[in-house]
C-alpha cells in the first residue's frame, strides 16, 4: 500500500449535514477496502482561484491515505459521478 494525498472540493450551498455526509462516504470508500485514512483535515469554506459552475467558493476537504489501487480507483469513481463534488485530486506522496 502507498500513501496518497487526497483533496476535494464540496459545493458551498451544501448544508452542513450534506457536507458530513460526503466526507464519511468517502472515508468509507478507503475502509471498506483495507486501507486507512490516517488524517483528514475539513478545510473549510475557501475563495476559489477561478468560478467552477458559478461558484466563488468552496468547502475544501483533505485526507492523507494510506491505499491499495483498488480503492483509489473506486474513489475516483464515485467522485466523478457525484454532482456535490466541484473539484478533486489525488497525489502519491512524494510526487
Amino acid at each position: 500500500m502507498k500513501k496518497y494525498e487526497v483533496m476535494y472540493i464540496v459545493r458551498p450551498n451544501l448544508e452542513s449535514e450534506g457536507v458530513k455526509k460526503i466526507v464519511a462516504d468517502f472515508n468509507e470508500i478507503f475502509v471498506s477496502r483495507n486501507s486507512k485514512v490516517l488524517e483528514l483535515k475539513e478545510i473549510g469554506l475557501k475563495d476559489l482561484a477561478y468560478e467552477i459552475q458559478h461558484f466563488t467558493k468552496g468547502y475544501y476537504v483533505w485526507l492523507l491515505v494510506e491505499a491499495n489501487s483498488e480503492s483509489i480507483a473506486e474513489f475516483n469513481r464515485v467522485v466523478n459521478i457525484t454532482e456535490d463534488v466541484l473539484r478533486h485530486i489525488v497525489v502519491k506522496e512524494g510526487e
